[in-house]
C-alpha cells in the first residue's frame, strides 16, 4: 500500500503541467479562508476513484453554468442560424447543396452538451456592463456561442474520420451515417466556412469584429497543430512509437488540441464582446483556462478507458488507436521492463484481447487511484490559482467552470476489469 501511495504521488507530479507541478507540494493543501467552493468540498468529501469503488460525486459537481431556461433560450436561436446559412434567397442555384448543408448542421451541431457555447453566454453575462445586457446583445452572444459549437462540430467530424471512431454523442459518427465515408470531410469544411459567414452577417459592424475573426483563425491553427502532433504520436494509425510518449508531449497535445478551443476561446470571445481588451486580463484568464483544459482532457482520457459508453456517449478507442494519453504515459513511466513489453505488443492493437491486457496493466499499476489523486490535487491547485487572479476578473466565473468539469455527471459509473 505504501508503494502504491508513493507511485500515486509521483504520478500526480508527473501528470501536472509545468506551472501546476511547481506548485503541487505547496498548493495542494492550501485553501484560502472564506471560499465557498472549497468549503463545499470539505462538507462533501470526494471518494477516491479506485477500482474497488464506483465514482462518488459531490454536490458541486452536478451544477451547471446556466439554467434550463437559459439553455432553452440558447437552443431557440439554432433554427435562425440554419436559416441564415441555408435560406433567405442565398445560393438559389444550388438547392441540393443548401438542403444538404442544413442536414449537416442539424445532425452535427446541436446534439452535444453545448458547454462551450453556453459558457460564452454565461461569461458575457458576468463580464458585460449591466446597461449592455440588452436582449439584442444577449442574442448576439448566443449566436457567437453557436459559432463555437460549429467550430467544435467541424473538428469532431474531421477527428472521427481520422480516428475511425464509431459513435459520437450516443449515435453513429457522421461519416458512418449512410456510408458517407471520407466525403464527410467536405461537410466539415462547410461547418467551418459557415462560422465566418455568421460572423460577417451579425458582427461586421461591431468594434470587436476583427478580434473575433483573428481569434477564431488563431485557435483553428493551434487546434490543427495539436491534431497533427496527436496523429504523429500514433504514427497516423500505424503501430505507435512509445518512445515519443512523454508527459511533456502529452501536455502539449492537450494544450493545443483541446484547451485553447474548449476553454480559452469561449471566455476570450466573451471578453472581447464585453469590451475587455486589457492584455494582462486576457493573459491571466488564458493561464487559468488552459490549466482547466488539461484537467478536462485527463478526465476524458480516463473515461475513454474506464467509462460507461451509455453515459459518456461514445465508445472509447484510445488504446486501439494508439493515442498518446495520460494513462499510457503514466503507465510507461512506472512499468517494469516486462510490463513495457505488454504495452509494446498490445498498445495500438484492435484485438480485444490485447486491449483487455492493456486495461489490466493500467489497473495493476494503480492508475485508477493515481487518477483520483491527480484529480483532487489539481482541483485544489487550480482553485488556488483562481483566487490569485487580479485585474478585476470575477473569480466566480472560473469557479463555475470548475464546478462544471469537476466530475461533470453524478451518473458516471466506471467499468473495471474483473
Amino acid at each position: 500500500m505504501l508503494s502504491l501511495l508513493r507511485r500515486s504521488a509521483k504520478g500526480v507530479a508527473e501528470a501536472c503541467g509545468p506551472e501546476l507541478r511547481r506548485r503541487f507540494c505547496a498548493s495542494a493543501s492550501v485553501q484560502a479562508p472564506g471560499d465557498s467552493t472549497l468549503q463545499a468540498n470539505r462538507r462533501h468529501p470526494r471518494a477516491l476513484s479506485t477500482h474497488n469503488h464506483p465514482v462518488v460525486v459531490p454536490a458541486a459537481a452536478t451544477g451547471t453554468v446556466t439554467s434550463r431556461e437559459e439553455s432553452r433560450e440558447f437552443m431557440a436561436v439554432f433554427p435562425d442560424l440554419v436559416r441564415d446559412l441555408t435560406e433567405a434567397g442565398r445560393h438559389q442555384d444550388v438547392p441540393d447543396a443548401t438542403k444538404w448543408f442544413a442536414k449537416v448542421l442539424q445532425y452535427n451541431v446541436p446534439g452535444g452538451k453545448k458547454n462551450r457555447g453556453l459558457a460564452l453566454v454565461f461569461a458575457y453575462r458576468m463580464l458585460a456592463k449591466p446597461e449592455d445586457l440588452t436582449p439584442e446583445n444577449i442574442r448576439l452572444a448566443q449566436m457567437l456561442g453557436w459559432c463555437i459549437e460549429m467550430f467544435q462540430a467541424f473538428f469532431l467530424v474531421m477527428d472521427d474520420v481520422m480516428d475511425g471512431s464509431e459513435t459520437r454523442r450516443g449515435r453513429p459518427c457522421w461519416y458512418r451515417k449512410n456510408n458517407l465515408g471520407v466525403a464527410a470531410i467536405n461537410d466539415g469544411i462547410l461547418l467551418e466556412s459557415g462560422i465566418y459567414q455568421l460572423l460577417r452577417m451579425h458582427f461586421r459592424d461591431k468594434p470587436y469584429y476583427v478580434d473575433l475573426i483573428e481569434l477564431f483563425h488563431d485557435v483553428a491553427l493551434k487546434t490543427s497543430m495539436g491534431q497533427s502532433l496527436d496523429l504523429l504520436s500514433c504514427q497516423f494509425g500505424r503501430k505507435p512509437d512509445l518512445e515519443k510518449f512523454s508527459m511533456k508531449r502529452y501536455n502539449t497535445i492537450v494544450k493545443y488540441k483541446t484547451a485553447y478551443y474548449s476553454f480559452q476561446l469561449p471566455v476570450a470571445l466573451a471578453m472581447y464582446m464585453a469590451g475587455i481588451r486589457d492584455t494582462e486580463m486576457h493573459r491571466q484568464a488564458k493561464t487559468i483556462l488552459l490549466e482547466m483544459g488539461q484537467f478536462f482532457q485527463v478526465q476524458d482520457d480516463y473515461l475513454d478507458c474506464f467509462g460507461d459508453p451509455e453515459v459518456t456517449g461514445k465508445v472509447g478507442t484510445d488504446i486501439e488507436d494508439g493515442k498518446c494519453t495520460w494513462l499510457s504515459v503514466v503507465a510507461l513511466q512506472r512499468c517494469t521492463p516486462e510490463q513495457r513489453k505488454i504495452m509494446e505488443s498490445c498498445y495500438g492493437s484492435k484485438n480485444p484481447t490485447d486491449v483487455a491486457q492493456v486495461k489490466k496493466l493500467y489497473e495493476d499499476l494503480g492508475l485508477p487511484h493515481t487518477y483520483a489523486t491527480y484529480e483532487e490535487s489539481s482541483y485544489k491547485i487550480i482553485s488556488t490559482h483562481i483566487q490569485q487572479i487580479s485585474r478585476g476578473l470575477p473569480h466566480n466565473l472560473f469557479f463555475k467552470f470548475m464546478e462544471k468539469i469537476y466530475r461533470p455527471s453524478s451518473n458516471i459509473e466506471i467499468k473495471y476489469i474483473k
